[in-house]
Order: C-alpha cells, then sequence, then structure tokens
C-alpha cells in the first residue's frame, strides 16, 4: 500500500522560486525568524504609549498651554516632556498623572510646536498649532536719559525670582483679580519709542490704575520670594512684591505705594499684600501684575478665567 501525503501549496511559490531561485534552505530561515518574532511579540507586548492632553487645543500667543500625560502601566517614572527640543519641568498630580506647562508670548512664532514625551511608557510625539494674535501697539516719547532706569541690584533680584521653581504647589482653582481699579493697559501691547520698534518688546502683564493706596490683594496662594523698596535700589520698578505660586508659576506686583508682607510669608488668595502706587517709572498710580510661567511673562486673563490645575 502507498502512503499518500497530503502536500499545502502556496500560490505563486513555485513560480517566485523559479524566477528568483531562492534555495529552500532561505525559506526555511524566513519561516523560522517569523515564528520568533511572533513568540517574542507575544510574550513581550508592545509598550503601552502615554495618553497625551493638551489644552488649549488651540492656544494662541501669550496662552499657556497646559500638556497632561496620563501613563497607562502604572510606572512611578516622570516623564520628560520637551518641544520643539526644549524641556519643560514636569510634576507629578498623583493617579498617574503628570502635568507641563509651556508659557509662550508674543515673541513666540506661530505656527506648529511639536511635543515629544518619553519615559517608561512608549514614547508619543503629538503637537499644537500657535495662532497669532493682535496686539496693540503704542507710541512712547521718552525724556533723555529717562531708558537708562534701573539698578544692577534690582535687575538681579528680579531675575532670581523669575527663576524659581519649587516643587510646591500652592495655587487651587482660578485666579483672583488682584486690584478693582480699571485696566488701564492689557497684555501684550507693543510699543515705539522715540519713533524705534522695540522688538523684543511686549507689556508683560495688566496694569489697574486705581487711587494711591487702593488694596492689592494675592491673586492666588503662595509664598512671599521677593520684597523691594524704592530705597533699596529699585527705581525702575518700584516697590515690588513677588510671590511664588509653586510649580514654575509666579505673579509679581510692581509700582506699589506700600508693602505690608515680608520674603517667607504664606499669602492666601484675596489676602492684602500691599497698595496701589505710583513708584519707579510710573506716570501716574496704578498697579502693574505681571504673571510668569516657566520664566516667561504669559497673558494672566485665561489663569483668571478657567482653573489651571
Amino acid at each position: 500500500m502507498k502512503h499518500t501525503v497530503s502536500v499545502y501549496r502556496l500560490p505563486g511559490l513555485n513560480a517566485l522560486l523559479k524566477k528568483r531561485q531562492v534555495p529552500w534552505r532561505s525559506i526555511f530561515f524566513m519561516v523560522l525568524a517569523g515564528i520568533v518574532t511572533l513568540s517574542i511579540t507575544l510574550i513581550h507586548p508592545a509598550a503601552q504609549a502615554y495618553d497625551v492632553v493638551i489644552d488649549p487645543a488651540a492656544p494662541g500667543q501669550g496662552d499657556t498651554v497646559s500638556i497632561l500625560v496620563t501613563g497607562r502601566t502604572g510606572a512611578s517614572e516622570t516623564p520628560t516632556v520637551t518641544v520643539d527640543g526644549e524641556p519643560y519641568p514636569t510634576f507629578a498630580l498623583g493617579d498617574n498623572r503628570y502635568r507641563t506647562f509651556v508659557p509662550t508670548s508674543p515673541l513666540h512664532r506661530s505656527g506648529r510646536y511639536v511635543v515629544q514625551v518619553t519615559g517608561a511608557e512608549r514614547q508619543r510625539n503629538p503637537a499644537f498649532w500657535l495662532d497669532r494674535r493682535s496686539f496693540r501697539t503704542q507710541r512712547i516719547t521718552l525724556s533723555s536719559g529717562s531708558g537708562d532706569l534701573g539698578t544692577d541690584h534690582e535687575f538681579d533680584r528680579v531675575a532670581t525670582f523669575k527663576a524659581v521653581l519649587s516643587p510646591e504647589k500652592y495655587w487651587d482653582g482660578p485666579f483672583l483679580r488682584p486690584s478693582q481699579g480699571r485696566v488701564s493697559s492689557e497684555y501684550g501691547v507693543r510699543r515705539y519709542y522715540n519713533g524705534v520698534f522695540a522688538d523684543n518688546y511686549y507689556h508683560r502683564g495688566i496694569d489697574y490704575a486705581a487711587p494711591t493706596g487702593s488694596p492689592v490683594i494675592a491673586p492666588a496662594a503662595g509664598r512671599v520670594v521677593l520684597v523691594g523698596r524704592v530705597a533699596d535700589g529699585f527705581e525702575l520698578h518700584g516697590n515690588t512684591i513677588g510671590i511664588d505660586h509653586g510649580q514654575g508659576v509666579a505673579s509679581i506686583f510692581i509700582h506699589l505705594n506700600s508693602i505690608s508682607v515680608q520674603e517667607g510669608d504664606i499669602v492666601q488668595p484675596g489676602q492684602t499684600v500691599g497698595t496701589v502706587g505710583s513708584t519707579g517709572a510710573s506716570t501716574g498710580p496704578h498697579l502693574h501684575w505681571g504673571l510668569y510661567v516657566n520664566g516667561v511673562a504669559v497673558d494672566p486673563g485665561p489663569w483668571r478665567e478657567q482653573r489651571m490645575n
């Protein structure tokens, strides 16, 4: 009796072998490699990718872009977040979530920005588009010598304040309006000085015109890290308070008449910290409130309108 063997033919295989003259040994190793690859994939499935949410989805110049990263594997490693190759601080929120704030300003180019999230899980590379905003322009005429205001001591203290990066998060919820005065100059105003456009200048905050002595309150909880007075050499900013709200977010108040806090004080939202004045380079009583995120002056408006948590 003859033994019969079932033969499974692969369509086109004989033609392929005749045309390309592939030896059976090569076919054997190709099949073997495929089996090994499949086995490895089943034993070690592809790493989970981070979940990344970018808010706002369509930011404009001056907005603070929040990047919320959620891990899926439970790994405790804090991911690294870069935007167009520049790294930004990332802080754990709990429940395997992490947040990064990316500040933008009128000096940032409009266009596409690539976000790179790397860490224990599979890398993600989402992107956002920064829209161009139209900012009002002013023409300022300076008297001779008025552009030389400011001391090294003053500039060094303010630069140190802007660089503060504490891990604590003091604020919770929307920021309060620090003064009830009317807005006399909005964020982002561009200026000509004596007919020359200031390329690297934009108004780095909001001005509130109010009578001298009007209260200035803390817009959110924080720690006072800067107190500067005219008597100490703050001839440009005038009497100044800097509050660290934590995790790279900080408020500065300048041109104050009086200061009622000290460095190291912990303040609560709504607490009076000083009064409106016209000290330093000022043309009248007003409060200048600047909000800095990772050293960049951002538009404070969105921080008052939504919960940046």
